[in-house]
């Protein structure tokens, strides 16, 4: 195996020429006979028995070259870049010069290459202290969530629909005088002021009165999921069953005792601002971080390859695609709803795929800048926590050199994030 490498016009590509050797070549049509020859049938022999001369004289030796191709290039190819240093960002475009029995396999990839950066200020940085204090009116919002938490749904009676009243409700919506499919439903609880409804319903509510019956006229919105729907004016007519409230428990020790391991509301209280404190110090560190992070890739210089750009946005689809399958739902689905394509799509990520990009590639130009590296300690630590979280023994884990990889990659994030901010400048 030999390799010619060049650089192209373009920036931050290469041109790789690979020659790899006749006998190489032949050894790989052998093993790929091997495996197909029980799906090839040939007049005279059984089905996979014929010998590869024959299938050759039948066929032509060509039928074996494409899968030859793919037998031996891969491996070739990621060991010539490995041992060449050379660090490829996209997909290498192929062109095969010369394939053939008892040739030389000569091809060309051209591959884009990791960029250098050229990186701006990143020690001295000014940056702006990030606080969050906790008022009364927090620690006052989170008990009536407990109280909401804690309240019992009770009957009214003798009076209308207020804002803010549990509903119970039949309704059936037409468009054009016709019912419409997943317009109807009995019994329905709605909660007024919750806006789950079309905007104008639940509004046209208050006032009813249990039996009463009334046609409530709304226009669907000009974005709704629906093409038969969107914009469109519709009746509904509603028959209101029941009218309910929340009852909320008083703010005593009592409430203390029964929602929480206190026996005063003031120690709960307590608990509730200490609980605040860390999630707003979480919080101002993490803005913090945010905040350090933008000012040092903005300074920074680099010319991204197309293909990072491509292979960032691949990532996004796929992230995409997991998250909304939790909810049962496909990506082409959710792209119909919101009237996109996937080219559409993947245009309006372009720019945060470059940003991302960008960032992780500054971060890495940081962390070889400063000679910043992952303690073994670290890694053994962090290790031990994932094995405990999947249910894995460290050594496992271990044995996997990507997975290993990747914690000293995430720990090394780490660290070049916590340089930064040590080294700043903070109001």
């Amino acid at each position: 195996m030999s390799i010619k490498i060049e650089k192209t016009e373009n920036n931050n590509e290469l041109k790789l020429e690979f020659t790899i050797e006749a006998k190489k070549f032949d050894e790989g049509m052998k093993k790929v006979y091997a495996k197909s020859a029980k799906y090839i049938n040939i007049p005279g022999f059984r089905k996979g028995k014929a010998p590869m001369a024959i299938v050759e004289k039948h066929y032509g030796p060509e039928i074996f070259y494409e899968d030859t191709f793919n037998e031996i290039v891969p491996e070739e190819y990621e060991r010539e870049l490995k041992e060449n240093n050379i660090e490829a960002v996209s997909k290498p475009e192929i062109d095969v010069k010369q394939m053939g029995k008892g040739q030389d396999l000569i091809f060309t990839a051209v591959v884009q290459t990791k960029p250098e950066v050229k990186l701006g200020k990143y020690k001295g940085i000014q940056l702006n202290k990030v606080e969050y204090n906790v008022s009364d009116e927090d620690i006052n919002h989170e008990l009536g969530h407990m109280a909401d938490r804690n309240s019992r749904l009770v009957t009214v009676e003798n009076r209308a629909v207020e804002d803010g009243d549990i509903t119970v409700i039949d309704f059936e919506g037409f468009v054009d005088g016709k019912a419409f499919e997943g317009g109807k439903a009995e019994n329905y609880e709605l909660t007024i002021g919750s806006k789950t409804f079309i905007p104008g319903f639940e509004e046209q509510i208050i006032g009813m009165k249990v039996d009463e019956e009334k046609n409530i006229k709304v226009k669907f919105p000009e974005e709704y999921f629906s093409e038969e729907l969107k914009g469109k004016d519709a009746t509904f007519k509603v028959k209101l069953h029941e009218i309910k409230k929340k009852e909320l428990p008083e703010l005593n020790d009592e409430f203390a005792k029964d929602t929480s391991e206190f026996d005063t509301l003031e120690e709960l209280k307590n608990s509730i601002k200490e609980k605040l404190e860390n999630e707003n110090a979480n919080k101002a560190k993490y803005e913090m971080e945010d905040n350090a992070i933008k000012a040092v890739t903005e300074s920074a210089e680099v010319e991204i390859p197309s293909g990072m750009i491509e292979t960032e946005i691949d990532n996004m689809v796929k992230d995409m695609e997991a998250r909304l399958s939790y909810q049962g739902i496909k990506l082409d689905q959710y792209l119909q709803m919101v009237g996109k394509t996937m080219e559409e799509f993947r245009k309006e990520n372009e720019e945060t795929a470059k940003t991302s990009v960008k960032t992780r590639l500054t971060l890495e130009a940081i962390v070889k800048a400063e000679n910043i590296d992952a303690k073994e300690e670290d890694v053994n630590k962090k290790i031990e926590e994932m094995a405990n979280m999947y249910g894995k023994t460290a050594e496992e884990l271990k044995a996997n050199e990507q997975f290993v990889t990747y914690v000293k990659d995430s720990l090394k994030n780490e660290e070049v994030i916590d340089f930064i901010i040590n080294n700043a400048k903070i109001k």
